[in-house]
């Protein structure tokens, strides 16, 4: 495979397909990781992946977790609070960081891989797909031309993508006129340990918390105001002292002026050549979602590459990834631009609308944790693609969606689900007997590469041993299985996809024919 574009989101991908076993080439017209922070938030969902690159404890080194955000009226009044306690994938749900030190992270843990090169400085030139190939023309850091094969090229190269525009795919959606001012400050020693939202028609203000004493803060310009004039000295100190009030003002790392474009690319793939990131979607920073959307896409395209290069799939699967992601990515840009809408309310009259409709939400039974716990986040749900047996009219069916992730024990050794499955297809048994299973089925999932995992109660009693049915026994130390069994006591088995969506449920006696469906659905096209 070829990267072309070594930011996050390349670097993850780079990474997948490092623990994949993918040879796999990244390259980077920079020699160095940008110095700027860019993107400042990352999820559970992002955490997750970094998990499966085995690198999620040195990305939460430099991160603040589970951080608050406030919502304040323009006269000063909090009518929202958000802070998330939950960890239903395993990790903290909203973290802060640097994204120059997420970068480095990334960059140091594709070095790992003997099947991974990190060509930094080079620059690609062209492409010319076949019906097997992709040829690309590299320029090297001496200016020396260089061509590479590859089997598919992926365009991680950002909002500006050449290789966007090399396939002739075009940015749909708009771009909004209001500028943003945003200031990176350091020696921060503002008592304002949560990110806050300060609504107001004219001149909203967004501020976030950073690692090792930085802060982050937004301004929306007011019509006409210049930008040359907005990023001086003293305009920007004026800014911080009405933030900062008697507290020592802070150092002013960089002050710059931004567009927020809402956009979608019109496909995520053409033949052979794919796009993620910001080469694929464009959104507003207002719900901090650009750079997990682009985690997102890695980690969905990741497996399907490395499926064909296994030979357990046909080059078909590869175009689910735009089947599956495009939708959630157009759904993620929609949401953000409505919530940077929020921020500025059109008057008093619409601000005070909005305080009611919280403190209603807030007085519904669960409605004060919907909003705490970030439940009102649109979450990926994938009715078509590489799964079978989905039911679009049911909001809770699991399949299409992201599967929990609680601790299990593994003969008496603690681990998160995730570990204890590896890194690729996994087929649960929640309280079944193994040794009803149809076993052809389980025959060509172990052909393929999956685990066979027995979930067996905490305390149970029963023999907590492989056996040759189950590839290891998992016992469910926190309950989180007996309470899906107690909610879904039809889904006695669950199949999960390397990104840890659900691919089906079933009962055991349909185990055989589940089976058969995900073998003969033309999206998956497993050998």
């Amino acid at each position: 495979m070829l990267i072309v574009g070594a930011g996050p989101c390349g670097m993850a991908l780079a990474n997948l397909l490092g623990t994949y076993g993918v040879n796999t080439v990244i390259i980077d017209r920079e020699a160095e990781v940008i110095d700027y922070p860019r993107a400042v938030g990352i999820d559970d969902e992002s955490l997750r992946s970094c998990q499966a690159m085995g690198l999620v404890e040195g990305v939460l080194t430099d991160t603040l977790q589970n951080t608050a955000i406030r919502y304040y009226t323009s006269w000063g009044r909090c009518f929202a609070h958000v802070k998330p306690s939950t960890k239903p994938y395993g990790w903290p749900r909203r973290n802060l960081f640097l994204q120059p030190l997420l970068e480095a992270t990334l960059r140091a843990g594709a070095l790992r891989f003997a099947n991974v090169q990190v060509r930094l400085g080079h620059e690609l030139v062209a492409l010319e797909q076949t019906g097997t190939r992709v040829t690309a023309i590299i320029r090297q850091p001496d200016g020396t031309p260089e061509q590479v094969r590859s089997a598919f090229v992926i365009g991680a190269d950002g909002g500006r993508s050449f290789v966007r525009d090399l396939i002739g795919v075009s940015l749909v959606g708009n771009t909004e006129p209001a500028k943003w001012l945003v200031v990176d400050v350091c020696n921060d020693h503002l008592d304002a340990p949560f990110s806050a939202v300060y609504c107001d028609a004219v001149s909203p203000v967004l501020m976030v918390p950073l690692p090792y004493g930085q802060r982050r803060f937004e301004f929306r310009l007011r019509p006409g105001e210049d930008e040359h004039e907005a990023v001086q000295p003293d305009h920007v100190r004026a800014l911080l002292k009405g933030r900062y009030g008697g507290t020592p003002l802070p150092d002013v790392i960089r002050a710059r002026v931004y567009l927020h474009h809402s956009r979608v690319a019109s496909t995520f793939q053409d033949g052979r050549v794919l796009l993620v990131g910001d080469a694929a979607h464009l959104q507003p920073p207002f719900f901090g979602q650009g750079m997990n959307s682009g985690v997102r896409d890695a980690t969905n395209l990741a497996w399907k590459l490395a499926a064909v290069v296994r030979g357990v799939a046909a080059p078909a699967i590869v175009a689910t990834y735009d089947l599956e992601r495009r939708p959630h990515a157009s759904v993620m840009v929609d949401f953000a631009t409505k919530m940077g809408a929020r921020y500025r309310p059109r008057n008093r009259l619409t601000e005070r609308l909005r305080d009611l409709v919280f403190r209603a939400v807030q007085l519904v039974p669960g409605g004060r944790d919907y909003i705490l716990q970030m439940r009102y986040k649109p979450m990926p749900r994938y009715t078509r693609g590489v799964v079978t047996g989905a039911d679009p009219a049911d909001k809770h069916h699991p399949v299409g969606r992201m599967f929990m992730q609680p601790d299990v024990t593994i003969k008496g050794n603690r681990l998160k689900l995730d570990d204890a499955l590896g890194n690729w297809f996994a087929v649960l048994l929640v309280g079944v007997d193994p040794t009803d299973l149809d076993h052809g089925s389980v025959q060509w999932w172990r052909s393929i590469g999956a685990m066979v995992a027995m979930i067996t109660a905490s305390c149970s009693g029963q023999p907590v041993r492989a056996n040759a049915t189950a590839d290891v026994v998992i016992e469910d130390v926190d309950g989180a299985f007996r309470d899906w069994r107690l909610a879904r006591p039809g889904d006695e088995i669950i199949v999960l996809r390397p990104d840890r969506y659900v691919a089906a449920t079933c009962t055991v006696s349909q185990f055989a024919v589940t089976t058969a469906a995900l073998r003969q659905t033309p999206s998956f096209s497993l050998t």
